[in-house]
């Protein structure tokens, strides 16, 4: 059987680089296919159900830490607020270092974790930076509110119930950052808001 699946993911690695080599047109698409090669790939490798939640996990926080450093670049570069820059900064520095350590604790453990955003976050990032102003700045700032607040939900469950230790070590390791990564996006969004109606456009 896993002979099988191992197959079968090969198979579909070499389909996906088939149609992203047939067609560029589209960034979404190789994202896409990238996340799910990845899911793929841990099935073929993992018989272990007990495990497949620490895989998923894996992917899933690479593909959020990967759209939270794009994001926080768009903030930087698009922010009008000071508070929605620095917390562009503050993202791009600490998710940049949590990516790393992510991707040495999936090498250690043979995880395959995705090389470029899925199509969902793809679509998360090409709608704020069609954004400008004032319009980006609440846009970000609430986005990093509701992202984070699902992030600490997925990083507790990880450090709580996860089987790996290693996993769950690092999950829980972040737990206390991505609190001040929240407490950060709240004051953004109220100093966005604050600065909105200083401004006389409520």
């Amino acid at each position: 059987m896993k002979k099988i699946m191992l197959n079968a993911a090969i198979l579909a690695s070499v389909l996906f680089l088939a149609t992203s080599c047939g067609d560029r047109s589209t960034a979404n698409n190789d994202a896409e296919d990238s996340k799910e090669v990845a899911k793929e790939e841990n099935d073929a490798k993992f018989d272990d159900t007990a495990i497949e939640d620490d895989t998923k996990f894996a992917v899933k926080a690479a593909d959020g830490g990967m759209l939270e450093v794009k994001l926080g670049e768009l903030a930087q570069t698009k922010g009008v607020s000071s508070e929605v820059k620095a917390l562009g900064k503050m993202l791009v520095d600490e998710h940049s270092k949590a990516n790393e350590e992510l991707k040495a604790i999936a090498a250690q453990k043979n995880i395959s974790l995705p090389t470029s955003m899925s199509e969902e976050c793809q679509e998360t990032y090409n709608d704020l930076a069609s954004k400008s102003g004032t319009e980006f700045d609440e846009a970000f700032a609430e986005a990093m509110v509701k992202d984070h607040k699902k992030d600490l939900d997925a990083f507790k469950k990880q450090a709580d119930k996860g089987e790996d230790p290693d996993l769950k070590a690092w999950a829980a390791g972040k737990v206390s950052t991505l609190e001040h990564h929240l407490d950060m996006a709240k004051s953004a969004e109220e100093a966005v808001d604050n600065n909105k109606k200083s401004s006389g456009k409520l």
